[in-house]
Order: C-alpha cells, then structure tokens, then sequence
C-alpha cells in the first residue's frame, strides 16, 4: 500500500504485530490502538469474566445461495452455528448449539493459527487455517426434518490480499479488536435434502466474508455492519465492500473501507446510514462525507433473529441483496456498478 500521506484516513496506522492488551490483560494497550492492512493483533485478554466476547464468523456470498459458520465464546456461553439460505426461494436451514461457560470452543489468541473444532449430536464444526492461506471449514448436521446436511468450503487468500483490522477504543477497560476480510475467492458445496449445491456454480461468483472480534464490550450496543463482492463487468476489478456504524461512532476510528483487486483504501470518515429498522426490507442507503463511497442496498431477503438467553439479549435484521453505486479507491478512480451482492445489518444487543 502507499503510506499514509496518500491514504483518505486521519487515522494511525499499524505495521508491526501488538498485543491487545496490558501483560495482565486488564486493559487496553494504547500501542494497539489504530489500523492495518493485515491481521497483526494477539488479543491476551484476561480477567473481567463475562465481559469477554471472542468470535470468528465465515459467510460465503455464492448468487441465490448464502451460507455462513461462527464460532463465538462470551465467557458465559458458547455458540457454533451453521446457517444457509436461498435467496431465490426463501428457503433456509442449518444448526446451532450452545455450550454453558464456552465448554468445548476455544478461540486462539491469535485467530487463525489453530483449528476451531465443536462436536454435538447435531452439529459438528470445523474451522482450519492451513499454512497456504486457505481456510476450510467442513460442517455436518442435522436439519429441523431429521434430514442429514453437510458444507464443505474453501475460502482462499490470494497473495497480497488485504482485510480490514482496527481496534475501536471506549475506554481503557472496553475496546474490540475486529479483522474483516471481504472479496475473497470461494469454493465449495452445500448439501441438503439430498441435492448438493457447488457454491462456485454462481453467475457471479463465490466470496468469502470474515469477521473476527476480540473485546471486551459495554453491557449495552448497537451497530451497523455491511459488506459484499463481486467482479464489475465480464473482466472489471474485483471489488470488496466493507463498512460500519454506531458502535465506532466518537472513538476516532471506523472499521470503513473498500478492497478493489486485493488492495484496501482505509475510509477514516464515519458513514451515513439510512434504513428502516421496522421496514428493513426498503433499499439500504450509506454515503461517505468524505467521498469515496455512495452505495444503496437493494434487501431480497431479511434475517431476523432475536435471542433473549437470560443475562444476553440480541435482536438482528440482517439483509442479504445487491449493491449499487460506487467507491473510490485512494487513488482517486471511481469505479461503479449494479448488482454487487452483500449484506447489511443493525443489531442491538445487551449482556
């Protein structure tokens, strides 16, 4: 990348690898505090038990067919997850089972350098970071009609590939670190009701979205997260789409950016969002005041979640659709299109 001169962010960038917190783990590190282009964090968290949020979330945006995996450890609880969904039809499926105090989920310091593996009767989940870029996660279970179902993909890191990673900074005792990867090349297939589905059979292609997060949270939160992918034009670049809001709002750092053929523009500004909560299926529409992206989401379907488990409490519409606009990288160039899919979210979330 060029340096920071050239880069549409006030914000300081990372170039070396930090841990997260203080040796006792208690607190923020200032010196991890910023952006980079590559993971570089270790997120040596310690103490404050319950406060303590740990998860790594794979989708995989292949046309009609969305599917996604997460791991997550909140101290208290546990949660592996599978979750499919065609576009087309509006059907869905998938597994999920939770483990009391995260018994059987271990999440590494530094994501991505050992295998994430849960096994229950209904779900079987494993995550892995072979040492050539590609992640594999290989998923069995069983669906709600008794019905065996399985995905197997493969989501590459093509050389010199670059995610989004930034630590947002609430105080000394609260922060989160976040690694967000978008427009990454995917294969793979799903199998349910006995019919198997290649994920790169799409029109448009099969990208793979990571979100890492390692924090400690306020009791109370709400955010907006989005992103996409695809290749403009029949040999147009490659263009990933990744943006936030709320949650980073006044600490001085977004988790914006846009990825065009592997390289990241860093976004410093805080993004407008407009959307409806109580109509979430109406066209999504985030602008940049600082002009680099101008960006509406067109909703074909809505996930809805809503989880009331004692001391946790989240509710999530999470839209799945098309991009349409334009983004700019640092360069300058605005490239735009029609049809880019992705996703846009608000949670709101206690405990």
């Amino acid at each position: 990348m060029s340096d920071k001169s050239a880069q549409p962010t006030h914000e300081r960038r990372l170039h070396d690898q930090v841990n997260l917190a203080t040796p006792d783990g208690a607190r923020l590190n200032p010196d991890a505090v910023g952006w980079s282009s590559a993971p570089l964090h270790r997120a040596n968290l310690g103490g404050s038990w319950g406060r303590n949020k740990r998860w790594d979330y794979w989708a995989v945006l292949a046309g009609d067919l969305v599917v996604a995996a997460t791991f997550a450890d909140i101290d208290y609880l546990g949660i592996a997850d599978v979750y499919w969904v065609d576009l087309a039809t509006g059907s869905t499926g998938g597994a999920a089972a939770a483990s009391p105090l995260g018994r059987g989920l271990e999440l590494p310091e530094r994501p991505g350098t050992a295998p994430l593996t849960f096994h229950h009767k209904r779900l079987d989940l494993t995550m892995d970071d072979p040492d050539d870029g590609t992640t594999i996660i290989s998923a069995r279970w069983t669906e709600s009609d008794g019905s065996p179902a399985e995905l197997e993909a493969q989501i590459a890191l093509p050389d010199g590939h670059e995610s989004l990673n930034v630590v947002i900074p609430w105080s000394e005792r609260r922060f989160q670190y976040t690694s967000k990867h978008q427009a990454r090349p995917a294969t793979g297939h799903l199998t349910t009701g006995g019919v198997t589905r290649r994920l790169e059979d799409s029109s448009r292609g099969a990208w793979g979205v990571l979100d890492v997060g390692r924090g400690r949270w306020p009791y109370s939160t709400r955010w907006n997260w989005g992103g996409g992918a695809g290749r403009v034009g029949d040999d147009g670049p490659v263009v990933g789409i990744q943006i936030g809001a709320k949650w980073t709002d006044g600490t001085g750092l977004t988790e914006n950016g846009v990825i065009i053929d592997g390289r990241l523009t860093k976004v410093g500004a805080e993004l407008a969002w407009a959307y409806s909560w109580d109509d979430p299926m109406r066209p999504w529409k985030i602008t940049d005041p600082s002009g680099h992206l101008d960006l509406v989401l067109t909703p074909r379907f809505d996930k809805y979640s809503n989880i009331n488990a004692g001391v946790l409490k989240r509710a999530t519409h999470q839209v799945f659709g098309d991009w349409s606009g334009w983004v700019a990288g640092d360069d300058g160039r605005r490239i735009e299109f029609e049809g880019l899919q992705g996703f846009a979210e608000e949670s709101r979330a206690r405990g």
